[in-house]
């Protein structure tokens, strides 16, 4: 098992997009309001006072939409400069992405995600529920311009949607150092649309890019979720996260933080999870929630995709969009 120093921090549960593989429909949103929330001071209690002491150096934010969280900037220039921090990366939808590049670059951000499922305006609107595809290019062009490096484009593959624009989505990294991204459809809060479609393995996936470019042998990246490829003299790379059809359990260093408090050691098995912000709040001193996250770590082993179905919770009582992917 990998030495878990990664954690992903939902900063908002709240999009402005749709997605079919992330959020209910319109009728069964209930937000999060501001008070349920984590505050910026209480999350950098946490990172500096929890997990910073635990070897948890790396941090990722996400949402929901995290460029809808105020004060983000300011959020990320203090993240960044806190000593012990290894990393920081933003996962977005891209949406309000090319006015806020710039200050998010200046604010000492270097590396982000942008959501990109289709090529095809239309495509992209049944997918995401919104028609902002040219906004969405236009933020991923912004993000290249200012400098962000890597450029990552997550590409999550529905079946009869967008699974015949894979060579194209994989062609973007021919001539720029953007990295694609194609991530196994899950059943994450969407049970009835996945029970119904079902899901692209990633071998296949890679058979098709194979016979159109040509695919240089695969590598693990890290302790990351993708194996990584290289399409033969391209600039970019491909990477397929495949947690559906190749387990990467015994690899996995990550934690998943709700922007409610909720902690989960594994993003398809809810079992195990505990709420920091209670307990936060309640004057509970750092030392002791930090032992609670310690008996987290030594369980997640056993907290895994591979054991969603043992007991516990269940599985996929939280959409994707609660969690924070």
């Amino acid at each position: 098992m990998s030495v878990v120093n990664y954690l992903r921090i939902s900063l908002i549960d709240r999009c402005n997009f749709r997605c079919q593989y992330c959020m209910p429909s319109e009728e069964e949103l209930a937000w999060l309001q501001t008070p349920e929330r984590l505050t910026d001071a209480e999350l950098l209690t946490l990172i500096q006072e929890v997990f910073l002491p635990l070897g948890i150096d790396r941090f990722r934010l996400t949402g929901g939409e995290p460029l809808l969280r105020p004060g983000l900037e300011d959020l990320i220039h203090t993240l960044c400069h806190l000593p012990g921090v290894e990393d920081v990366a933003l996962t977005t939808n891209g949406f309000n992405l090319a006015q806020k590049a710039q200050p998010l670059y200046d604010a000492g951000l270097r590396r982000i995600n942008i959501s990109l499922d289709s090529l095809h305006a239309d495509t992209f609107r049944q997918i995401t529920g919104r028609d902002r595809w040219r906004q969405v290019w236009a933020g991923i062009q912004a993000a290249h311009q200012v400098g962000f490096d890597p450029l990552k484009l997550n590409v999550v593959v529905i079946p009869g949607v967008n699974e015949g624009e894979v060579e194209d989505l994989a062609a973007l990294t021919l001539e720029r150092r953007w990295h694609v991204r194609f991530i196994e459809f899950m059943p994450i809060g969407n049970g009835p649309l996945f029970d119904h479609i079902g899901w692209v393995n990633s071998e296949t996936l890679r058979q098709r890019i194979r016979a159109r470019f040509g695919l240089e042998a695969g590598f693990v990246a890290g302790n990351g979720p993708a194996d990584v490829f290289r399409i033969p003299g391209a600039q970019g790379t491909l990477g397929f996260i495949s947690q559906m059809s190749e387990c990467f359990c015994d690899r996995c260093n990550r934690m998943r933080l709700s922007s409610d408090g909720w902690l989960r050691p594994c993003l398809l098995n809810e079992s195990g999870q505990i709420n920091l912000r209670d307990p936060l709040r309640a004057g509970i001193p750092a030392d002791r929630l930090r032992q609670q996250v310690q008996d987290l770590l030594v369980l997640k082993p056993e907290i895994n995709f591979k054991g969603r179905d043992k007991g516990g919770q269940g599985s996929y009582q939280r959409t994707m969009s609660q969690i924070g992917g």
